[in-house]
């Protein structure tokens, strides 16, 4: 179990800015995507169906809502494309545990998490650790503040 004092440790380890970054001049996209592709070219579907990151293919790719969806299979894709908003990670991909406090940050595809039949990534994984000390609670605070955080 980790301790109070190390997950302040963890929390000082990573830059606010770095969590709650948006920039003033414009709002942020609806999905994080990291050269060009959502959640850094990943395969969302691969997440529930082999329980792990998997890199998506240029020859399955979806557009929805305004990013590029990269999937490793004709199969994955056509799950995707039948129900995106279950397939897709929750928050647009970006950071839930930063949403949660009400910003944004980039997440790290091995920083994930399957809860209640969603998909949530994390900033990286030791802050998934702290994520996972209160899932629900999380969530709760997350879902309020999204998509306000995108402003």
């Amino acid at each position: 179990m980790i301790t109070r004092r190390q997950t302040l440790g963890l929390l000082a380890a990573i830059p606010a800015t770095t969590l709650l970054s948006r920039p003033a001049f414009a709002a942020s996209p609806e999905v994080f995507s990291d050269g060009g592709f959502a959640i850094r070219g990943f395969d969302p579907v691969a997440y529930f169906k082999d329980a792990a990151p998997v890199e998506g293919s240029d020859e399955f790719t979806s557009e929805w809502k305004g990013a590029i969806w990269k999937f490793a299979s004709a199969d994955n894709k056509a799950a995707f494309d039948a129900d995106p908003e279950g397939m897709a990670p929750q928050y647009g991909g970006y950071c839930a545990f930063a949403v949660s406090k009400g910003g944004i940050a980039t997440t790290d595809p091995d920083a994930w998490t399957v809860h209640d039949g969603k998909l949530y990534l994390n900033y990286s994984l030791n802050v998934r650790t702290i994520w996972s000390e209160d899932i629900p609670g999380n969530i709760e605070k997350a879902d309020a503040n999204w998509p306000g955080v995108l402003a």
